[in-house]
């Protein structure tokens, strides 16, 4: 008995997590209705564990159930991102502080590993790239902090979050202002300056807001 609950459990949680991966990668659009039946077919299981699946991620806020309406991926509007992104700049500003009272060399060796990454990324205008690093270093930053609690909070809301950022630095000049201010945090924390380090995450964050700010409608993220 208890094998077949754990090979159940397995089940939906991969099945989450291709959905996931397809939500983030938009091939699933905001506002799209998940086709269950569709997805019982392709992935030859049954609804149960689709649907242990779909409970998974509307807990994770990446799509919304509506009652007799079926599944949809959830739209993200700009309130939301306006209620989100304060939260954020204050999640990881305090990260960013208890990181640098902490760092080791080692680990400030590998921010700037990954920050010369950024930087070639940048140069050769590859976004999909330079948003993976990105996302790499603020994770990094977050380890850093070894505070759990904190860690996975933001992680909640960048999974959120996720479905927005890469267009964000498809905005004319966003890209270079993103590197740069990661360079500046990264000087912050290796100066050992914490609360400079909490002021340069805070603003960072929020500058990633004001870019999305100039795109005139949700609906033009996902485009």
């Amino acid at each position: 008995m208890a094998p077949s609950r754990i090979a159940q459990t397995a089940l939906y949680q991969e099945v989450a997590e291709r959905l996931r991966q397809r939500i983030f990668a938009h091939e699933l659009l905001p506002g799209t209705r998940i086709d269950e039946q569709l997805l019982t077919v392709d992935y030859g299981i049954s609804r149960t564990p689709l649907r242990e699946a779909l409970k998974v991620l509307a807990a994770e806020g990446l799509v919304t159930l509506r009652p007799r309406r079926g599944c949809f991926v959830t739209e993200i509007s700009e309130q939301d991102l306006d209620e989100i992104f304060p939260l954020m700049a204050m999640l990881e500003g305090r990260c960013a502080q208890e990181a640098t009272k902490r760092a080791q060399p080692e680990q400030i060796a590998r921010l700037e590993a990954i920050h010369r990454q950024l930087q070639r990324f940048a140069g050769s205008n590859q976004i999909e790239r330079f948003f993976e690093a990105n996302q790499e270093f603020h994770f990094r930053i977050q380890e850093m902090s070894e505070n759990r609690w904190l860690r996975q909070v933001i992680q909640d809301l960048r999974k959120v979050l996720k479905l927005t950022r890469l267009f964000s630095l498809s905005i004319d000049g966003r890209l270079q202002q993103s590197l740069a201010e990661h360079a500046a945090i990264l000087e912050a924390i290796k100066a050992g300056d914490a609360l400079r380090a909490q002021k340069l995450m805070h603003d960072h964050i929020l500058a990633g807001r004001e870019a999305l700010a100039r795109i005139q409608s949700p609906q033009e993220l996902v485009s």
